[in-house]
């Protein structure tokens, strides 16, 4: 039997279509666990609707962010897994199959699958789900690649043996993180974890520019809070994203020297400042028709081609702007744990 998990946080109209979801899986033998986090908005209305379709349990809690909400609803369950989901997610039919037929094909002691965009998005929701699973940006994981010699559960998406989730104390109390935090933990315990290609979602992710730039922003936070704990899980590629803010910044600086040179310096140099400016520039023209020409041919829509250039760079730089600036406070300035907009669980 499977538990699943679901945090929420004044989010009724995605808890909404997350059950609805449920009730068309084809394996049945699951509990669903909804934990209201303090919400101002909460979704009991909408989950006394599937009260008769859903073995479904409903409670609420003072907020104190995510991880400790997942552990409250862990707490509560009765299967022999635990599947831990972000309200913003959707589950096709065969999902929970999905989970099944790994498991019995091979055991794992934790678990996870990848995310995709569904046709009902809305373009910016479809260029921000390209800008996390593209090989151009930092995709990684959620792209759905098969071959990786480690696999770190995210929480969007998760799965646990109940037993291996109370034996390590489940999420710890970061706010954002949590769970490469526990994915770590998993792995320094001894168990397994794997990814199930077969087990994705659709996930929603943030609706426009400025509430992802908030999270990715609490991403690259977290993985300096991270490499505070556990300094061996930060790997070369953590640093892209700071390396590419750099640039970007250092380049833009260079255009802008150019520019003001071509219309204040002397007009002999003034060909020499244009080849400046262009040489600056071409390197960010580049990269963003790249972006602009994968993604327009991947969503076959330009119009997602285009807003898929803004998603990616601020991805990364959103992300690179919280790495540089946790790095400062905690490693150079020797401060404790960096928090950045924590006063509500995904506001």
């Amino acid at each position: 039997m499977f538990s699943i998990i679901v945090p929420v946080f004044n989010r009724p109209g995605e808890v909404d279509e997350l059950l609805a979801s449920l009730c068309r899986q084809t394996v049945t033998d699951f509990e669903v666990i909804i934990v209201e986090d303090g919400s101002q908005t909460p979704c009991r209305a909408v989950c006394d609707k599937y009260a008769g379709r859903l073995d479904l349990k409903y409670f609420m809690k003072p907020n104190s962010g995510p991880g400790q909400s997942r552990n409250y609803g862990a707490e509560r369950a009765r299967g022999d897994y635990l599947i831990v989901l972000d309200s913003d997610v959707v589950l096709p039919g065969g999902y929970l199959a999905a989970v099944t037929a790994e498991l019995e094909r091979e055991p794992a002691d934790a678990f996870g699958g990848p995310d995709r965009a569904h046709e009902s998005f809305t373009d910016t929701q479809k260029a921000i789900s390209y800008s996390m699973t593209s090989f151009f940006t930092t995709g990684g994981i959620r792209g759905g690649k098969k071959k990786l010699d480690k696999f770190y559960p995210r929480s969007f998406n998760m799965g646990i043996r109940r037993d291996v989730y109370m034996r390590l104390g489940g999420f710890s109390d970061m706010r954002f993180g949590e769970d490469i935090d526990f994915s770590i933990r998993i792995y320094k315990a001894g168990y397994r974890c794997r990814l199930f290609p077969g087990a994705w979602v659709w996930h929603k992710r943030r609706t426009d520019m400025r509430k992802f730039f908030r999270q990715v922003y609490n991403s690259g936070i977290a993985r300096i809070n991270l490499y505070k704990k556990y300094p061996e899980s930060l790997k070369p590629v953590h640093l892209l994203p700071a390396v590419f803010t750099a640039g970007v910044i250092l380049l833009l600086a260079l255009a802008c020297l150019g520019r003001v040179m071509m219309a204040y310096g002397r007009p002999e140099d003034f060909h020499r400042w244009y080849l400046l400016t262009v040489a600056a520039l071409s390197p960010m023209l580049l990269y963003a028709l790249l972006i602009f020409a994968d993604s327009s041919v991947k969503n076959r829509s330009t119009a997602i081609g285009f807003i898929s250039v803004g998603a990616a760079f601020v991805q990364l730089s959103g992300y690179g702007f919280g790495f540089i600036e946790a790095w400062w406070r905690r490693c150079v300035l020797k401060r404790g744990e960096f928090r950045a907009f924590e006063n509500n669980f995904y506001a």
